[in-house]
């Protein structure tokens, strides 16, 4: 056995793409100086997680942590798949933050995956539950992966700061992806959108339709938010509500907010939760969620901000052929995005802005990534 060659970077940052792409790329990995200079040095309880995650639906996964956490070596295996799995995600971070990176890997797996993930549902960081339901799955359908066994069921609600929601993602594994031509973000159509509330009463989202109603009534006459009231079990073990919204457009987009308000406390060592001890009143949470959405439709891409990284690793991994796709102003998250794929995949965008309508329209050939587990079994 030769020695292992790894890719060496430092910091922190976007390290759930660099674990995708090194995962994918079966590129290993050593990560050094994580949070070196902080009061609380090294990994945090949910990255930590989403490394043990990997572990669960990759066969052969290597992660070694130094004793402060400041140390990664992660030397990716075989994406797996299979079913029956079990991942309690913690509470440091909500579910949205672990099924990115899920899904993207899963798709090219040796099997479909079907997961049960515990843990936050809904929280004001990572998108929610719900965005995952009527966004983010739905866009991975333009790119060739089938709807049948590609779902989310939501068993039970969490909210911070003690989660106790569950969810079941199911996906299936592609041999390839498709490339996009995908420039029209077409014309709002309808808004859809879903309110919940655990362990308050459910009158609270009566009032944030209400007030989300307001705002939309003005300009569309389609809306319907429905409600999803849970109680005893199915309602996590922490008091929380939130809404969840989605415009339609005539060209096939979703473009997707969502917001939650719980009792939850700051991480260890950040006091940026201070100011929420009181909590926002439901009909602010409506008004404030319509005016979100209606900013992100107004930045005109063909998805919304939280998606943009999301949509360029498609883009990336995709066949052998050129992509052409329309996004609002680039996301940090985006721009970060665009950075690893060109550390580990060599795929570069030609990124133009459209100054007519305020876009940016970029264009790039797929790395034309193959599942190759997927064909010899």
């Amino acid at each position: 056995m030769g020695k292992t060659a790894y890719k060496k970077l430092k910091g922190s940052q976007c390290l759930r793409q660099r674990l995708i792409l090194s995962t994918l790329a079966s590129s290993p990995l050593l990560i050094e100086d994580i949070r070196a200079e902080d009061t609380w040095p090294g990994l945090r309880p949910h990255e930590v997680s989403l490394l043990r995650l990997l572990e669960k639906v990759c066969d052969d996964c290597v992660v070694e942590i130094n004793e402060t956490g400041t140390k990664l070596r992660y030397k990716p295996g075989t994406v797996m798949g299979g079913k029956n799995i079990v991942h309690d995600c913690g509470v440091s971070r909500s579910i949205g933050y672990f099924l990115e990176p899920l899904i993207l890997v899963a798709l090219f797996g040796k099997k479909p995956l079907s997961i049960r993930l515990k843990g936050i549902t809904n929280d004001s960081k990572d998108p929610s539950v719900d965005t995952f339901r009527s966004t983010t799955l739905p866009m991975l359908k333009r790119f060739g992966v089938p709807s049948e066994g590609l779902d989310l069921k939501i068993e039970s609600r969490g909210a911070p700061p003690h989660g106790g929601g569950e969810v079941i993602l199911t996906v299936p594994t592609v041999e390839k992806l498709m490339a996009v031509n995908w420039l029209d973000e077409g014309m709002v159509k309808r808004i859809r959108g879903i309110t919940f509330s655990a362990r308050v009463s459910s009158q609270f989202e009566n009032t944030m339709i209400h007030a989300a109603r307001g705002i939309f009534n003005r300009l569309l006459p389609d809306v319907h938010i429905f409600t999803d009231h849970k109680a005893g079990p199915q309602a996590g073990k922490s008091p929380g509500y939130g809404i969840s919204l989605v415009a339609e457009t005539t060209s096939g987009c979703f473009i997707s907010v969502d917001t939650a308000v719980s009792y939850a406390q700051g991480e260890v060592g950040e006091i940026e939760d201070e100011e929420k001890k009181e909590l926002t009143p439901p009909e602010s949470v409506g008004e404030q969620i319509a005016s979100f959405l209606l900013e992100e439709i107004e930045q005109g891409g063909v998805v919304d901000s939280t998606h943009q990284g999301l949509l360029f690793l498609l883009c990336a991994l995709s066949e052998p052929d050129v992509s052409k796709i329309r996004v609002g102003k680039l996301s940090a998250y985006g721009i970060e995005t665009l950075r690893s794929i060109i550390d580990f995949l060599s795929v570069k965008f030609d990124i133009k802005p459209d100054p007519s309508t305020g876009t940016v329209i970029l264009r790039g050939m797929g790395c034309g990534y193959k599942n190759l587990s997927r064909k010899a079994s």
